[in-house]
């Protein structure tokens, strides 16, 4: 039997109300995101919802708020245990029946589940695939399911898993209950298979900004990674942040190196031993100041709203990637800062992987597709977040903060500078890398072009006007182009293309970034124009305070073997420091006091305001 689908109703406003007064009461808000009482309230309504909101936005929010305010069992697919148990955890502190079904946990949860205690049920899309487990719960009565990271039903999404292909099947062995799938990531070819996929028929879809606003936006070129990374690093001191890298041995020596560098740093990958991963991932969830070097294993199952600042050691696969693990910084909504780097090494490699997959035609032209985004991205001249936005379809103005605004970006017309690099790559034969090129172009005779002879060569020195690394980047922004490619996959080197041929002739023109050549590209802690790294905008004595105030929210943390932004957030002690209560009513006015916190924890911090005076 199928449950009925409830219709929107005339009580839609007033399950809204209940729900505003919810929101308040347990998470401790006073008004709701942008985008989420519209879909709350379809929710409620008991449609089927597809919605698209952008990372740190409050999805979760859209499915766990009409769990409490409707009651019954709202079903939750999550992609990983870790992910699972951040939620059942943050729920429990906020005083919701909340628990998952996985690998690592027993009974408890059907007890729950056969006496009606339960609101929100955690499991993997493989567990639900089963019929018997599907039926199962049927027979206890889900109200819905929820989908979260709905992009990996996906095969175009940039994290397809094949096992979320079965949750329309086990959606009807559940009864045909309402759904609601959400995503951060996914362009227009990705929503319309999300939507086919799942649904029998089209759901009401909310697809909203993409934009972050908070988040800074920075790339720059490789220059000496490791020292940029750690300068990077070195601004953002004491909070918490992530390094992204391209593989398990990188994310192991990055994490090394700012040990040594008197960081707390650790690695996170699949090749370490399943404890350490797990240990290190609740370190940095329960800590602050942790910075994680890791693949991008890491992140999907990290719900921690205060990480302060995320770096790409290497060029992401993907826009879509990018996006979403830079959307792991400033969840809060506070300022977040983010560095991209990357290389024509990285561009290289990035190919090669396509090239070497066994995938369909159509699915390579897709991912050549979505590189060369990601390419374009890197070496934009234009506005960051402007182009980042324009992928995802969404119009904007440039945003004005990025580094390219800041530093204020211009194209010229470099087609002499392209012909030189152009030339130097046929003449020396069709096989060097970058450094073997600008050592040419500024006329350097290292011993390498001495014993090859391309001392001699007409183009010796033809480039002495520019610094070698203003030909480095000439030559990286040609490959990017589609002016060069990679001239052999076991030993590198740069071949022209057709488009590099038409432009070595003269038939063609082209425009490239403009570089400055009277500073290296790196850009330098302290730099004009660099965004401050203070999230807090505390005066130095409010943000001493604050600094108190996390101390004991650690310890607090540590005793009740919780997350620290568990007992609360970043934002709520930003705000005892900055208003410093002195009452339970005046502390339940502030963002993130809901009615358990302020109950569990209210004491403990007023005394702690109360130290100082």
């Amino acid at each position: 039997m199928t449950l009925p689908r409830r219709k929107p109703a005339d009580t839609t406003t007033g399950a809204i109300r209940v729900a505003a007064d919810t929101l308040h009461k347990v998470f401790g808000y006073e008004t709701f995101r942008p985008g989420q009482e519209e879909i709350v309230a379809a929710v409620l309504a008991g449609e089927d919802v597809f919605a698209v909101m952008p990372t740190g936005s409050g999805k979760s929010l859209c499915y766990q708020l009409p769990a409490i305010v409707d009651g019954g069992l709202t079903l939750v697919v999550s992609p990983l245990i870790a992910l699972m148990r951040d939620q059942v955890e943050q729920m429990r502190s906020l005083g919701v029946a909340a628990a998952a079904l996985n690998s690592t946990t027993g009974d408890e949860a059907w007890e729950l589940i056969e006496a009606d205690a339960l609101r929100l049920l955690y499991v993997s899309p493989e567990r639900l695939a089963s019929g018997a487990f599907a039926a199962r719960l049927r027979r206890a009565g889900v109200r819905r399911l929820a989908i979260d990271e709905a992009h990996c039903i996906s095969q175009w999404g940039h994290d397809f898993r094949p096992e979320y292909r079965l949750l329309a099947q086990a959606r009807e062995t559940l009864g045909g209950v309402p759904v609601v799938a959400l995503t951060a990531t996914a362009d227009r070819a990705t929503r319309a298979d999300i939507a086919a996929q799942l649904f029998p028929e089209p759901p009401r879809s909310f697809v909203h900004s993409f934009d972050r606003p908070n988040i800074d936006l920075r790339f720059a070129p490789k220059d000496q990674p490791r020292r940029q990374i750690e300068d990077f690093v070195a601004d953002h001191r004491g909070d918490s942040g992530i390094v992204y890298a391209s593989s398990r041995d990188r994310a192991e020596r990055l994490a090394e190196h700012l040990s040594r560098k008197g960081f707390r740093a650790l690695p996170y990958h699949a090749g370490l031993d399943p404890e350490v991963r797990s240990d290190h991932q609740d370190i940095f969830l329960r800590e602050d100041g942790v910075v994680v070097c890791a693949t991008v294993a890491f992140g999907m199952g990290v719900n921690k709203p205060d990480v302060r600042f995320v770096v790409h050691a290497d060029m992401p696969v993907s826009v879509e990637g990018y996006y979403q693990e830079i959307g792991r910084a400033g969840r809060d909504g506070l300022p977040a800062f983010t560095l991209t780097l990357y290389g024509v090494d990285d561009m290289m490699l990035r190919r090669r992987q396509i090239a070497g997959k066994a995938i369909t035609p159509e699915q390579r032209r897709i991912e050549e597709n979505r590189l060369g985004a990601m390419i374009a991205l890197c070496e934009s001249s234009l506005c960051r977040r402007q182009s980042l936005l324009a992928y995802f379809g969404e119009e904007s103005e440039p945003c004005g903060a990025c580094d390219l605004c800041r530093d204020s970006a211009a194209t010229y017309d470099a087609t002499i500078d392209a012909q030189k690099v152009l030339s130097a790559v046929v003449r020396t034969g069709e096989r060097f890398g970058a450094n073997h090129i600008a050592d040419l172009l500024v006329g350097e005779a290292t011993p390498n072009l001495r014993r090859h002879g391309h001392d001699g060569l007409k183009t010796f020195g033809v480039g002495r006007d520019r610094p070698k690394r203003s030909w480095v980047a000439v030559t990286r922004q040609l490959f990017a182009a589609g002016a060069l490619a990679e001239a052999s996959a076991e030993h590198g080197g740069f071949r022209l293309t057709e488009e590099g041929a038409e432009i070595l002739r003269g038939r063609k023109a082209i425009a490239l970034r403009k570089i400055d050549d009277t500073k290296p590209e790196r850009r330098r802690r302290g730099s004009r124009g660099a965004p401050t790294a203070d999230a807090t905008g505390l005066d130095p004595e409010a943000h001493a305070l604050f600094d108190r105030l996390r101390a004991l929210r650690r310890d607090i943390a540590a005793r009740e073997n919780l997350a620290a932004y568990m007992v609360f957030a970043d934002r709520t002690l930003i705000e005892m420091a900055r208003h410093e209560p002195r009452s339970l009513a005046e502390m339940k006015t502030l963002h993130g006091v809901g009615e358990v916190k302020l109950d569990r924890y209210g004491d403990a911090f007023l005394a702690a305001l109360r130290d100082v005076d």
